[in-house]
C-alpha cells in the first residue's frame, strides 16, 4: 500500500484549486486501470485522503461514484474495497467491448486515419516486452484499445469505455501468468494497426473480432480455474 499511496501523492498536483469528487474519482479510476490497486484491496479513507489532500466527504463521494461504476464495493462495517469480478462480469465486459470497439472500426470514414496514438501504444507494448514487464504490457494493451475507441472522436464513447477498461484491469489481476495472458496480443495489435494503416477497416474489424473472442476465452478459462474453483 505504501507504493500506491506514494503514487497518489504525486497525483495531488492534478487536483489544483478546484478539487472535486469527480476529479478524485478520475484519479482513482486511472490508478485502478493502471493496476495500482488490485481487486480486493481495502481503500483507506485516511490514507488516500491524506495522500491526495482532500476531505473525507469529497473522498466518500468519489468512492460512491466509482461504486456506481462497479469498480468499488462498500462492505458494511468493513469499508470500501476494489471489486473482485465474477465470470459473468468478464463476459459482459467483453460483450460490451465487442459491440463498441468493432462498431468504432466499422464506422471509420475514409482513410488515412489518425493512428499516431495507436502506433505509440504498440511501441509501448514492445518496450514492455523488452523489459520483461508483463504488467506494463497489459497496460499497453489497454492503451491500444482505448486509443482505438478514441478514433470515433466521441467524448461519450470515451467516457463509457474508461470504466469498462478499468474493470478489464480487475479481470487481468486474476491471471497467474500475465506473460501468457498478454504477450500473444501484442502481435495482434500490430496486425490491426497495419490493416488500418493500409486503409482496410474491414480487415481490421475481422482481426479485432477474433482477437476479442480469443481473449475472452482465455480470461474466462483463468477465472474458471482460479476464482470459481472451490
Amino acid at each position: 500500500m505504501a507504493e500506491q499511496l506514494s503514487g497518489l501523492a504525486d497525483d495531488r498536483a492534478l487536483l489544483g484549486r478546484t478539487s472535486t469528487a469527480e476529479r478524485v474519482s478520475d484519479i482513482l479510476r486511472s490508478r485502478i486501470a493502471e493496476g495500482y490497486f488490485p481487486p480486493g484491496t481495502r481503500l483507506s479513507e485516511d490514507s488516500i485522503g491524506g495522500a491526495l489532500g482532500v476531505s473525507r466527504n469529497t473522498l466518500r463521494e468519489a468512492f460512491r461514484l466509482l461504486t456506481h461504476e462497479r469498480l468499488l464495493v462498500h462492505e458494511l462495517n468493513r469499508g470500501v474495497f476494489v471489486r473482485v469480478l465474477a465470470v459473468e462480469d468478464v463476459e459482459d465486459i467483453y460483450r460490451t467491448r465487442a459491440l463498441v470497439e468493432c462498431a468504432v472500426v466499422r464506422g471509420l470514414g475514409e482513410p488515412p486515419y489518425a493512428l499516431d496514438a495507436l502506433a505509440e501504444a504498440v511501441v509501448e507494448g514492445q518496450r514492455a516486452v523488452r523489459e520483461g514487464d508483463w504488467k506494463a504490457l497489459g497496460t499497453a494493451n489497454i492503451h491500444f484499445h482505448r486509443e482505438l475507441v478514441a478514433l470515433a472522436g466521441s467524448d461519450r464513447t470515451d467516457e463509457l469505455m474508461r470504466s469498462v477498461f478499468a474493470e478489464l484491469r480487475l479481470a487481468f489481476h486474476v491471471a497467474d501468468d500475465p506473460k501468457a495472458l498478454h504477450e500473444p496480443y501484442l502481435a495482434r495489435n500490430q496486425q490491426i494497426l497495419g490493416a488500418l494503416q493500409e486503409g482496410d477497416k474491414g480487415e481490421a474489424e475481422k482481426l479485432l473480432a477474433v482477437y476479442l473472442r480469443d481473449s475472452l476465452e482465455r480470461v474466462v478459462d483463468v477465472y474458471l480455474r482460479r476464482v470459481s474453483a472451490p
